[in-house]
């Protein structure tokens, strides 16, 4: 039977029992508003550890001041629902108040300006301080043996490997792969608010970044990243030594596909973040995008 908690003493005493008993603790962090792709987290987890606690707090460390807060939507109910079917152990709940008895005035926990200092941290300065210490102190609070997080987010991601790292944090990160629909779509909380014909579009986004690793597997930097061309029609472009055309072609070839705006395609090595090269072996093809007023997030790895 799950169990919930909205008090960090009550989560604590739970803990301490399990742990006494040598069972291994996953941790989910969440801001509720539960899809599949949550759940395939939890899923994870499960085969990672005896129990697995889900978080669900809507951080307001993480929202700017343009960002409405208030309107984050909340369905702490149904999510309940899907956790206790997903099998989750245990929900954590806290009020800002519990989370932050001192007020949001309060020691932050910083990662280095070169990891959140551009993509999503470009437009919005604090957001990962708000993350990253929230994160911390979840951690804290559970002291999970694993912790799992989804790769949508891999900027996220990144920054909370290099987080864990420079803290000498004792928790295993894992990364679950990306929850799609049948057509490709990246699950998402935001995937809600699009009208039916940005739906109809929406799925554009990953199969243009499919033809670009396409393009950069096959050497041919020089390919459209909505060209299907097979992938043995390749250019001899050996003087290439950076993909900025391949990423201006990308983005030309969302907004001809009928997105409004493209805040970014960007080809990056996995581990920095820092701008690839054709010889880096592992690399990583981030992009966020506009449809109205919802701005979708995806990313495709490339070794």
């Amino acid at each position: 039977m799950m169990r919930q908690f909205d008090q960090v003493a009550s989560l604590k005493e739970a803990l301490a029992k399990w742990k006494s008993a040598g069972e291994r603790v996953a941790l989910v962090p969440t801001m509720g508003n539960l899809h599949a792709g949550h759940l395939s987290l939890v899923a994870l987890a499960k085969n990672k550890a005896d129990r697995v606690v889900v978080s669900v707090f809507v951080n307001p460390l993480q929202f700017g001041p343009s960002e409405d807060f208030d309107r984050y939507p909340r369905t702490y109910e149904q999510d309940c629902v899907s956790l206790q079917e997903a099998r989750a152990d245990a929900v954590f709940a806290p009020s800002v108040d519990e989370m932050y008895p001192n007020g949001q005035v309060q020691t932050l926990v910083t990662v280095p300006e070169a990891l959140t200092g551009m993509l999503e941290g470009a437009a919005r300065p604090s957001h990962f301080d708000g993350v990253t210490t929230v994160v911390t102190k979840l951690f804290n609070m559970v002291q999970p043996d694993v912790a799992v997080f989804g790769q949508k987010d891999f900027q996220q991601l990144a920054v909370l490997k290099r987080m864990v790292q420079d803290l000498s944090m004792p928790i295993e990160l894992v990364c679950a792969a990306i929850k799609r629909d049948a057509d490709g779509l990246a699950l998402s909380s935001r995937n809600q608010y699009l009208s039916e014909s940005e739906r109809r579009i929406a799925p554009t986004l990953f199969k243009v970044l499919q033809s670009v690793r396409r393009a950069i597997e096959s050497h041919n930097l020089d390919q459209k990243p909505d060209d299907d061309r097979a992938d043995d029609d390749k250019a001899d472009d050996g003087n290439a030594d950076d993909f900025s055309a391949l990423e201006a072609s990308a983005k030309e070839a969302l907004l001809s596909k009928g997105f409004d705006a493209v805040d970014y395609v960007r080809i990056l090595q996995a581990d920095t973040l820092q701008p690839a090269k054709p010889t880096d072996r592992d690399k990583v093809i981030v992009a966020a995008a506009r449809l109205g007023r919802t701005r979708l997030l995806d990313n495709v790895l490339v070794s």
